[in-house]
């Protein structure tokens, strides 16, 4: 049998489609809004990067308010680091272990200048659970190059078919 046949097979073609926001500038965005993106650069000039030089840094908000920041921690026995949202969101938990995450902000930055930085499949898969652990959705900022911001309602669209379980 030389490829398959789709003849006999019951089957839908489904479409997934992915709803966010993006603003031109961080003076477009609210307030509160900005300054967690603000804190997430900040938190870019603490990272740890010998040998990528590429800074990451991220700022979660908890329900109280509160931001935690984190940033990139390499290590020569690679993959023995650790990504920014990770950080901030481990430390959060550690320090503030009953407050739900409400939002991440991420930026890079690299060669003297802020640019575009998204959580990787693990991070992606630790937001996911933290919005299984409190039963609520986080608010995603991601720094794109040019100084836009892309803001995503919920771990979902950045990781449509992750790991779920009933906590």
């Amino acid at each position: 049998m030389s490829g398959i046949s789709h003849d006999n097979i019951n089957m839908k073609e489904k479409k997934l489609v992915i709803n966010y926001i993006e603003y031109d500038s961080l003076d477009e965005m609210p307030a509160a809004e900005r300054e967690l993106m603000e804190r997430s650069m900040k938190a870019a000039a603490t990272a740890y990067v010998p040998y990528s030089h590429f800074h990451v840094g991220a700022a979660v908000q908890l329900a109280d308010g509160t931001v935690v920041t984190g940033s990139n921690q390499e290590n020569i026995a690679y993959p023995s680091g650790l990504c920014a949202e990770r950080v901030a969101l481990f430390s959060a938990s550690a320090q503030y272990p009953s407050l739900a995450v409400t939002a991440l902000a991420v930026v890079g930055y690299h060669d003297g200048q802020y640019c575009e930085a998204s959580p990787c499949g693990a991070c992606r898969q630790t937001m996911a659970e933290y919005e299984m652990r409190f039963g609520n959705s986080i608010s995603i900022f991601c720094y794109l190059n040019g100084g836009r911001i892309r803001k995503i309602s919920g771990v979902k669209s950045l990781i449509p078919f992750g790991f779920e379980a009933e906590l």
